[in-house]
Formats: structure tokens, sequence, C-alpha cells
């Protein structure tokens, strides 16, 4: 079985994409189900009617939870998400949060923005409103704050309007390297990252960033 929680590491085929940990409770009935479609597609013109959409959603599944192998970036900080930076904001303390928006087709698996220790992970109930909707402030989330050599850095991954899961995968007192992954985000949502005062962002609102491999501070 494949450990999740170790860091990034390029891999030994470029064709060879696992699957995300916590995808299995949709991914399974799936394809179980595409299976089965598949089989009665051989029997009856019914059943090969039956068959093309499901064999569309066990792809659609497949490719909604691949969990592909990420070489982190230079610099200090990287993005947690694979997404668009939705807002860039200073914050009162003089953190800078940069928010980013995942769509249903982005990967799923975010990831730790620098090396540092979880010395908290608190999970917060709320409601499901879209991820890119004001009132998502209220939102189901998990936020994660880690101990870095630049100071406390804080994530926030928030559930988007059709998720009902937020799978994490480390826990307090754990240590993460840059870019290892940290946890997974059941379908369209958006993760936030907080640089510590003093660190400017290097991204822009809209532009487009990948977990691990997106460069958020500048020098």
């Amino acid at each position: 079985m494949t450990d999740h929680s170790h860091p990034a590491r390029s891999s030994t085929s470029p064709l060879a994409v696992r699957m995300a940990k916590g995808s299995a409770p949709w991914l399974v009935p799936a394809c179980a189900a595409a299976g089965a479609a598949l089989l009665a597609a051989r029997r009856s013109r019914a059943g090969k009617v039956i068959a093309v959409p499901t064999v569309g959603l066990a792809a659609g599944m497949a490719w909604f939870f691949r969990d592909p192998e990420r070489v982190p970036a230079d610099g200090r900080v990287v993005s947690s998400a694979d997404g668009v930076v939705q807002s860039i904001d200073t914050q009162a303390d003089g953190r800078t949060r940069i928010a980013v928006f995942m769509n249903p087709l982005n990967v799923h698996v975010n990831r730790a923005p620098t090396a540092g220790t979880v010395i908290r992970r608190e999970h917060r109930s709320g409601g499901f409103r879209p991820a890119f909707d004001k009132d998502s402030e209220r939102n189901e989330r998990v936020i994660w704050t880690f101990e870095t050599e630049i100071g406390e850095i804080t994530v926030v991954q928030i559930a988007g309007a059709m998720v009902r899961r937020i799978v994490p995968y480390l826990a307090e007192g754990q240590k993460a390297e840059k870019g290892q992954r940290i946890g997974l985000i059941r379908f369209g949502s958006r993760v936030d990252v907080y640089l510590p005062a003093g660190i400017a962002p290097a991204v822009e609102v809209g532009q487009k960033v990948r977990a691990g491999e997106t460069r958020l501070d500048r020098d």
C-alpha cells in the first residue's frame, strides 16, 4: 500500500498516477458499477445505453481523485492547492491571505506550503456554500497551523457546495516536508494560505497555481 503522507517524489513512470487516499468510498462503487454496466452491455442494447453514462461517471471519478507526483518549487512557500488565485488580502495582523479556488477538474489533494511541524489541526463545522461565495467564510473547514523556519503558516481547507468531507492525512505533532500531501477535499472547494507578516506574495489574482509546484513568496 502506498503511503500518501510521505514527501512528493518523482514517479518512476510518467504514466503512473495514484489515486488519492480517502477516495475509495466514491471511487470503488463507481468502478464496480461501471464493470457491471460493461457486462450488461454485452447482453443487450439497453445495457449499452446504461453503460455509457456509468463508465463516464467512473472515468470522471478517477480523474477527480487522481494524485500525481509533484516536485516542490524553489522558494520558501509553495501553493497548497491546484486552482486559480481568487483573492489576496492583507490581514490586520500583517499576514497575507492567498485564497485559491479549486474547481472539480483540479487535483484536490492539498500539500504543505513549506517544511514544518503541525502544531494545530482544528476542524470547524459549518455550511456548504459555493467556495467562491462570500458566505463561504462560514463553511465547514480544517485549519492547519505549521511551525516553520519563517514563522507560523496557516493553511485552511474550506468545503464547497458539493463537499461533505475533508480528509486530513497528518496529525498534530507530525513533521511535514515542503510539498508533502496533507489532505483531500472532496469536490469543488477553496484553500487559503496565510503568509507570515513581512513576506510578500509572488502570485496575483487570476493566476493559475499548482500544489507544491507554484511559488507563493517573493524574494
